[in-house]
């Protein structure tokens, strides 16, 4: 039978991920979290897992053998604010216990698949896996980035090609823009189609920010990914045990703001039996708002993120990726359906 470990089990891509490996028939699943936030509880309710397990103490667990033979550990546990400011706080959760785990896991022959973030790009205009377009505006960012560096001095040479029998496999994913359902819990972290989706249903229209960075109003562009996706590219790699690296996990496809308000709206609409409606209808009609660009972000804002899939392509991995319109249409049905 096969164990394996998720860590941040009740997040969002962790729990998501847990599906993925409940629809393969895999139950066997030690979960790890932190549920002061008590309500997280409700992404693990519908889904097998075999034991629930305290971050705060499984790490050391871990490193002992507590567990037995694990197949594989997804560590989606992380702190994702790009707001924190507590630096200590970041670097404890997001850089030093994923060290801890990355030597236990070669320690007891687990593979490692490990969540990064885009955010190492910062306000770079090119994002591929290389030093040179690594430029985080944050502490989260950098914090993602020093695991990243310190898994490629560790894992030398190797690590972007296959794994040579000497060390387990390590994978780590520059996560985009993702959204999708079960992301229900992270507040003003949650993505801009879960907001606008409420926003839409509360008040009869979504807002955006306005004019900044040389974009239009509504016109600064992201990489955004289906969590489903997210999940299918994770096990494909779970699948492929021979393949490692850093790889970028965006649909390698630009789009603005817009496209996705324009998703959610039209989608709602169509749920009512309304006919579909242009970007300039919609603003006329007051179903889209354009708000002042807030000071805080200012300067530390990606305008523009779009993945180079080059690295996860030379690695064979196919995944055809969900564009926005398909994307969010699917979300906001789930949405719907749970309302």
């Amino acid at each position: 039978m096969t164990r394996v470990v998720v860590t941040g089990a009740a997040g969002f891509i962790g729990s998501n991920l847990i599906k993925g490996l409940n629809a393969r028939g895999i139950h066997d699943i030690i979960a790890v979290d932190d549920l002061t936030q008590g309500d997280k509880f409700r992404n693990l309710a519908d889904l097998q897992i075999a034991d629930y397990v305290d971050a705060e103490v499984f790490y050391d667990l871990f490193t002992s053998g507590s567990y037995g033979q694990v197949e594989a550990v997804f560590h989606e546990g992380a702190c994702s604010d790009t707001m924190e400011t507590d630096g200590k706080y970041m670097m404890d959760n997001n850089y030093t216990t994923s060290c801890q785990l990355f030597f236990a896991c070669q320690k007891r022959g687990a593979r490692l698949l490990y969540a990064s973030s885009a955010a190492t790009y910062g306000g770079s205009q090119s994002f591929r896996e290389e030093p040179a377009f690594e430029h985080p505006l944050n502490v989260y960012g950098y914090s993602k980035l020093l695991f990243d560096q310190r898994m490629r001095r560790e894992c030398g040479v190797r690590f972007q090609r296959a794994m040579d029998g000497k060390t387990q496999q390590v994978v780590g994913f520059r996560y985009f823009n993702v959204y999708g359902p079960r992301e229900q819990h992270k507040g003003r972290m949650a993505s801009v189609a879960y907001h606008q989706f409420n926003q839409f249903r509360a008040e009869g229209r979504v807002k955006l920010f306005g004019e900044y960075g040389n974009y239009a109003a509504g016109g600064q562009m992201r990489d955004f990914v289906f969590v489903d996706d997210v999940v299918a590219v994770n096990l494909w790699f779970f699948d492929h045990p021979d393949r490692s690296g850093i790889v970028n996990l965006g649909s390698g496809r630009a789009q603005p703001f817009n496209d996705v308000a324009m998703s959610v709206v039209n989608s709602l609409r169509s749920l009512q039996g309304d006919p579909a409606l242009t970007l300039a209808d919609m603003h006329e009609q007051g179903l889209l708002e354009y708000i002042p660009f807030p000071d805080a972000l200012r300067g530390k804002y990606q305008c523009y993120t779009q993945a180079d899939l080059t690295a996860l392509r030379a690695t064979g991995c196919d995944h055809v990726f969900a564009d926005v319109q398909s994307g969010v249409s699917q979300y906001v049905h789930a949405l719907a359906h749970k309302a």
